[in-house]
């Protein structure tokens, strides 16, 4: 009868215990490490709950270095997403790979070009005076036109922090409808993408869009710089606009001046906004990998656990023969090995974690990447030498 399972807390954690190849094993480790440290010859001093906690161990050891290394190959694919427990079960998948990290990494670029980012950009309306021209961005910028609440008192912070303006909506418009009509493709991209029609004089020519977007890009800066007499100056929280703002008699509605701003946060946790992005992975401590699996390790890994709990209780032998340096017998007396032990074991889980790591460090998905490559660069090499009858294939490279 099996004395593993019929026996009371036979690991210290218990973490495998209710799995039946792990179960199976430690019975068999009883055997392996006492012949491997010389029982028949001489009495082992290791108890069976002794030897069945080094093989716990030599799994955790195990478990732990995969780990760190499943770590160091997605640590890109899971930072931000949820953080889990020790029954997760992340240790077993295989994540899709996303581009969320460089879009974190370039969010202040973003900010900074007003094309998204970590800041949420907020607008806010300034109800324009006749003949005023300086306005407080903190006093005089509204939620709404005609609002009574300042976009600043929108914060969530208690100290009020620096508006950084993002645009100002205060320009003559443009006349890009101009450039769109049905001959702005004259004289564009030459007779490149030419065809002929019906009528042998008339010549159509391919245009992109993006030739039309970029030339109403072009005409628009064209518009503000050299004819717009449109500007503004900005000088610290005062807003300066050009030229005086005009009431016309009898106006219905008032003119009003669209701003649009970001609120810095002075604490890049506590943002004045919502944002549940921030919680998740964000380092090696609470990526969600449990224990593994004993029953789902291979023959690979399993040699390494039994080896590597052979070294943990050869240590551990060591470091019960070295409490007793001599031993009386008969007519003489009996040195013990425990210091040569200890050494040995130290030694056999420092070689087996060297081992382990150098071939999981080839194995990592950028290291795969590169064997890959070398390797298709190879074959494109060999077939290169390789003869093709004239007129049936053609070699490429």
């Amino acid at each position: 009868m099996p004395d593993f399972q019929n026996t009371l807390n036979p690991t210290p954690f218990g973490f495998f215990n209710q799995e039946s190849d792990f179960q199976s094993e430690a019975d068999n480790m009883i055997t392996f490490v006492k012949r491997k440290l010389g029982d028949d010859v001489l009495s082992v001093e290791l108890t069976k709950k002794q030897i069945w906690a080094c093989f716990e161990e030599s799994f955790l050891e195990y478990g732990s270095i995969i780990n760190q290394y499943q770590a160091k190959s997605q640590m890109l694919d899971f930072l931000g997403t949820p953080s889990g427990s020790l029954l997760s079960g992340s240790e077993q998948k295989y994540p899709r790979q996303t581009l969320e990290f460089l879009k974190r990494q370039a969010e202040p670029y973003s900010s900074e070009g007003g094309v998204g980012g970590s800041q949420n950009p907020v607008s806010g309306a300034i109800a324009l005076t006749n003949g005023k021209q300086d306005y407080d961005i903190y006093n005089d910028l509204m939620t709404t036109p005609g609002g009574s609440t300042t976009l600043v008192s929108t914060q969530t912070s208690g100290r009020r922090t620096k508006m950084k303006i993002q645009e100002i909506y205060h320009f003559s418009p443009s006349a890009a409808y101009r450039f769109f009509d049905s001959t702005s493709a004259i004289n564009y991209l030459n007779n490149e993408f030419s065809f002929e029609s019906f009528t042998p004089e008339s010549i159509f020519y391919v245009l992109p869009v993006f030739e039309d977007i970029l030339r109403a890009g072009q005409m628009d800066v064209s518009q503000r710089v050299r004819r717009s007499n449109y500007s503004y100056r900005i000088e610290g929280t005062k807003l300066r606009i050009f030229p005086a703002p005009t009431t016309p008699p009898n106006a219905p509605n008032t003119r009003y001046l669209w701003v649009r701003v970001v609120l810095n946060a002075p604490d890049p946790l506590n943002p004045p906004y919502t944002d549940d992005t921030i919680y998740g992975v964000s380092n090696l401590s609470n990526i969600p990998f449990g224990n593994l699996q004993y029953d789902r390790v291979n023959s690979v890994g399993r040699q390494w656990v039994r080896q590597f709990g052979l070294a943990l209780a050869k240590e551990l032998l060591g470091l019960i023969r070295s409490k007793f340096g001599n031993v009386p017998i008969p007519n003489s007396e009996l040195t013990l090995n425990g210091d040569n032990l200890v050494t040995q074991g130290r030694e056999d889980q420092e070689k087996l974690r060297t081992q382990l790591s150098e071939m999981l460090e080839s194995m990592t998905y950028d290291k795969l990447l590169e064997i890959q490559a070398a390797t298709s660069e190879n074959i494109m090499k060999q077939l290169r030498t390789v003869p093709v009858p004239n007129g049936q294939a053609i070699t490429m490279g």
